[in-house]
């Protein structure tokens, strides 16, 4: 790789990696393993990096991180871990204490429904809803058609607001009385 194309690569890197960060760890629900998907990530970029046009890079890395998640999904030994630990939250100084507490407390509860959500609908919700990306991208991002896509993204919805209402019934009813 030339001195010019490597020097892209890292700027994109270092300026895109807590993007992915965290994007990963939405889909895993994990801070050690989301932190491995963008490595891997992070390699399979830097390896197509000559082929990877500058307007399309941010495009292309939601790609392959979409990929490298799936792809670590499928490995059998991941599907006896038990991930409920805790969720790290870092300390907002100007932010009141019972607000932050509240808005840390609904950010749990969101994390814990979206890993009850099976993989493939977790990732058109995360894309979709957290990365906001049109419908088109989603599709082409996860390699599927635009149909596909809204129907997991239906389908992960009602799994969500199903998880959400498992965990906690009192937030589900309140959520339903107002929007009746």
């Amino acid at each position: 790789m030339r001195a010019e194309e490597e020097r892209s690569f890292r700027e994109f890197a270092t300026s895109r990696a807590v993007v992915l960060r965290r994007s990963a760890y939405l889909l895993c629900g994990d801070w050690h393993l989301a932190e491995d998907l963008v490595q891997n990530t992070l390699l399979k970029l830097y390896r197509a990096w000559r082929r990877v046009d500058g307007d399309a890079a941010d495009a292309y890395a939601r790609k392959v991180l979409m990929r490298v998640w799936l792809d670590e999904r499928r490995k059998p030994w991941r599907r006896s871990e038990n991930r409920d630990g805790v969720v790290p939250d870092p300390g907002d100084p100007l932010a009141d204490p019972a607000v932050a507490g509240q808005r840390a407390q609904a950010r749990d509860l969101v994390l814990r429904a979206l890993a009850e959500v099976p993989p493939r609908q977790r990732a058109v919700l995360v894309l979709r809803y957290w990365e906001d990306l049109p419908t088109a991208e989603v599709a082409a991002a996860l390699r599927c058609s635009e149909g596909t896509v809204k129907s997991q993204a239906s389908r992960g919805l009602r799994n969500l607001r199903a998880a959400i209402a498992r965990t906690a019934p009192d937030l589900a009813g309140a959520g339903a009385r107002r929007s009746a």
